[in-house]
């Protein structure tokens, strides 16, 4: 007890790095608009492809855990709630003033830039709706589906949480990048399967209960209807300019979803006990990172074993652990390298055997390479 008293959370005050994203973008929609320069409408890839990968490497990373003693007062501390919270209302309304401008965008070149802004905006939201998706509170889990809304990525809610914890780390999963598969190959099968995986657990679920799946109590229908909503009303307003506009920014944010989940697990894979059941997740099923600018900025997702031993542990109380793979930088900068296969292969594929001790029939393989893959490896 003494030991949580005397712990201080340094960083309290930087969390607000988190929301601060969708306020950094209508800063540069507001310049966009106010001088008509096609550049500051290219905000958020400046930000995350530049400035927070710069920032990372320059300030460099923390591995300090708070005392197990002081945890329980971090997770009951509303302040960094209110943290989570603040992400939502900055979320819409740089998506409804973005679509506005799109609109009205005076180039292509302005048009694709906010395509990426309001994307990035929430595509970084998935991962406000994952923090709220996890808790107990009926009023947060609400408001996962509310902010997957703009994104067009409803079912997150239901095969995050029910599939992917589930099966991380496995062939089984969607979301578990295998060793050898281009992020352009993992892309559309984790779409694609993610949502038909979200689909057969709410018909599961809802059949358990005597209902068909095509009811109000699916959780994948309301907040896909949260979306029509959403769209319909910004399109009534502005025109049908607003839908094409709302759809591709919803693409690129899924994809950046995407992408880090195809960072988070690649290569590793849980093994078969005795009885052929996979073994329970622990630390080592999951890249970390400690780089503390992206932790910062993303709810300390990066700290991805913590998370996936206890899901229901909030931001503030994620721990480091020595025996999780680490990655060689932050996600932001992990983000170009996974765009471009011969670069990522190089710069990972290593790594994931290093882990396993040169063995790679312990790994996660690509079907279509594993021989290949292990015929490598094993002659070096």
């Amino acid at each position: 007890m003494q030991a949580a008293l005397r712990w201080i959370d340094r960083k309290r005050y930087l969390w607000l790095m988190s929301p601060l994203v969708p306020i950094l973008i209508l800063w540069s929609l507001f310049n966009y608009q106010s001088t008509g320069i096609a550049a500051f409408a290219w905000g958020a890839p400046i930000l995350i492809y530049v400035l927070i990968p710069l920032a990372d490497w320059l300030i460099g990373t923390d591995a300090s855990n708070p005392p197990e003693d002081a945890v329980d007062g971090l997770e009951r501390d509303f302040y960094y709630r209110l943290i989570v919270l603040a992400y939502v209302p900055t979320q819409y309304a740089a998506t409804i003033w973005g679509t506005w401008l799109a609109v009205h965008a005076a180039s292509p070149w302005a048009y694709a830039g906010l395509v990426f802004s309001v994307g990035a905006v929430n595509g970084i939201g998935i991962n406000t709706a994952h923090e709220f998706g996890h808790k107990a509170d009926r009023w947060e889990r609400w408001l996962a589906k509310l902010t997957l809304a703009p994104v067009a990525y409803g079912h997150f809610f239901v095969e995050h949480n029910l599939g992917h914890h589930r099966n991380v780390a496995t062939p089984e999963d969607p979301a578990s990048a295998r060793i050898g598969e281009s992020f352009w190959a993992f892309l559309p099968r984790s779409m694609i399967a993610g949502a038909a995986s979200a689909w057969r657990i709410e018909k599961a679920r809802l059949g358990r209960g005597g209902y068909g799946a095509w009811t109000w109590r699916n959780d994948n229908l309301q907040a896909w209807a949260m979306t029509v909503a959403f769209f319909a009303a910004v399109t009534l307003w502005l025109g049908w300019a607003a839908l094409p506009f709302l759809l591709l920014q919803a693409f690129y944010g899924a994809s950046l979803l995407e992408v880090v989940n195809y960072i988070e697990h690649y290569g590793l894979l849980r093994a078969k006990d005795a009885g052929g059941r996979y073994v329970r997740c622990n630390p080592q099923h999951s890249w970390n990172s400690n780089h503390l600018v992206t932790n910062l900025f993303l709810y300390q997702l990066q700290r991805h074993s913590d998370h996936h031993a206890n899901p229901t542990r909030r931001f503030q109380a994620l721990r480091h652990f020595d025996e999780s793979p680490q990655l060689p930088a932050g996600y932001a900068a992990m983000l170009l390298p996974a765009y471009f296969p011969p670069l990522w292969f190089a710069w990972m594929d290593r790594r994931v055997a290093a882990h396993y001790g040169g063995d790679l029939t312990k790994a996660n393989l690509q079907p279509g390479r594993r021989e290949a893959l292990l015929r490598r490896w094993s002659a070096t």
